[in-house]
């Protein structure tokens, strides 16, 4: 099977993995304000949020953003996070079995749709239904999607490839990447043909063109629950988190394309 796995360093050459890291590392030393460890999809709404949150709660969060694969790891090696935020249910799951979760604070946040990108000059069009072929339009060209067996969006990426019918002719082209930002990076610079990542990065990245939409059915539904870690220290968690619920949260998020699941405060 030849199947390329791609790193954040080496993708983003700009240095968006080094923002990350660099993220995680201020959020570690700076154990004074609310620390949230979030879904690398979520930052363009999230920093928004979280500066309209700010006079709310006293202050301004301290976000680091990854894959909700490596965020949860995190989390259980003893990263000092006070809130974390899953593109999916299955790594707040594993948090909550390991206790590592507070069950009374858990709220399934938002929603979203899984979509195929192209650079934004390409021409390209795709009818996303089973004898479509993915294969063909991308040629000799890579499909850059999440890591398939860890990164949310590239399970349902997966998913969705396989109930079409698309997976076997296209599992062999893929250029697997360490969260959904990075598979985005690759399409919007051209080292991809195309990509599967979620409706909002599509908003979120200019160099990108959404040639096709994922049928609902075709995936288990995405969702992003929120919830307060068992070691939280921050006293001003609790306000963060009824602000991520707030009506004017919920107005920032659906300006990017999520699909607001909780009720507002």
């Amino acid at each position: 099977m030849n199947v390329s796995r791609v790193s954040v360093a080496g993708l983003l050459a700009g240095g968006v993995a080094m923002a990350l890291a660099a993220g995680l590392s201020a959020a570690r030393a700076d154990d004074s304000k609310v620390t949230v460890f979030a879904a690398a999809s979520m930052k363009n709404a999230l920093d928004a949020v979280n500066a309209a949150c700010e006079p709310e709660v006293g202050e301004a969060a301290a976000i680091s953003y990854a894959a909700s694969s490596a965020l949860a790891k995190q989390i259980e090696a003893g990263a000092p996070a006070d809130v974390f935020v899953s593109a999916d249910l299955d790594w707040m799951k594993y948090l909550s079995d390991k206790k590592l979760v507070r069950p009374d604070t858990e709220v399934k946040l938002l929603g979203n749709a899984i979509v195929l990108v192209a650079p934004k000059d390409s021409t390209a069009e795709a009818k996303l239904e089973k004898g479509f072929d993915l294969a063909g339009l991308l040629g000799d060209g890579r499909l850059a999607i999440g890591e398939v067996k860890s990164v949310p969006a590239g399970k349902y990426g997966k998913e969705a490839l396989e109930k079409l019918g698309m997976w076997g002719a296209v599992e062999g082209k893929l250029a697997q990447a360490e969260n959904v930002r990075a598979a985005l990076k690759l399409v919007a610079t051209g080292e991809a043909a195309a990509g599967i990542v979620y409706a909002t990065d599509a908003v979120a990245e200019p160099g990108v063109k959404v040639i096709g939409t994922f049928p609902e059915d075709s995936h288990k539904p995405i969702v992003y629950p929120v919830a307060q870690t068992t070691d939280s220290k921050d006293a001003e968690t609790p306000a963060f988190l009824k602000c991520l619920q707030s009506a004017k949260a919920a107005e920032i998020f659906k300006g990017q394309g999520f699909t607001v699941l909780a009720p507002s405060n």
